[in-house]
């Protein structure tokens, strides 16, 4: 990835990981301000650009056919005993406000639904490969046909994707408690997006079921 906020991320170990070995440019590129993208927002483009297609919460491309791979962004399951929790503490502040009257443990009730809602929510991204080859990534998408190549990206590497490394104008879909991402570079005249950079446990699979050969590991 060129320094800026995003550019294609050269995906190596922490002692490589300088410069943008994997797009060809050096440390010194700049590019013209760019607006911040927000996290998993697509760009606006053309009619044929990359992510114009709202993404379907279903397991199935728009053939009918299953998709080749799929994940949900899930949040760790400690999370949700912190919230049991936060449940506890907060229905017991309830209790003692209401003088601890009968209705008071309906606090509990009250609080554990929106925390388990919240939870729930949060992890509900979705990440996947369609039948047809296209990526999916929350509610963006991405035709296989304008992917170049594609890397890894591991959790050792990823505090310089998403900082001195990052391109401003790249496509960002980041959650923070999953550790690992994978990064596609576009080859798209009619977006001006450089690359995708995605949270995923499983980068590895789905550079596979993309059929893309990982650069990060033909660098190793």
């Amino acid at each position: 990835m060129c320094p800026g906020r995003h550019r294609q991320v050269g995906v190596q170990t922490p002692e490589r990981y300088n410069g943008c070995g994997f797009c060809g440019h050096g440390p010194q590129t700049t590019r013209p301000p760019q607006p911040t993208r927000l996290v998993g927002v697509a760009a606006p483009q053309s009619s044929n650009s990359s992510s114009s297609a709202p993404a379907s919460g279903s397991g199935e491309s728009a053939s009918g056919r299953p998709d080749r791979y799929e994940e949900r962004l899930t949040v760790p399951w400690w999370w949700w005993a912190a919230g049991a929790v936060v449940t506890g503490v907060l229905g017991y502040e309830i209790q003692l406000s209401a003088h601890k009257s009968a209705w008071s443990a309906a606090g509990y009730v009250v609080v554990g639904i929106l925390v388990a809602v919240l939870l729930w929510s949060v992890g509900r991204t979705r990440v996947a490969v369609t039948a047809d080859g296209e990526l999916v990534a929350d509610k963006a998408r991405l035709p296989r046909e304008v992917i170049a190549r594609g890397a890894t990206v591991a959790a050792t590497a990823k505090s310089a994707a998403l900082g001195r490394q990052l391109d401003p104008a790249a496509y960002l879909m980041h959650r923070a408690w999953v550790k690992t991402m994978v990064l596609l570079v576009l080859d798209d005249p009619d977006d001006p997006t450089p690359y995708w950079l995605v949270s995923t446990r499983h980068p590895d699979r789905v550079l596979a079921a993309l059929n893309i050969d990982d650069a990060a590991a033909s660098r190793d």
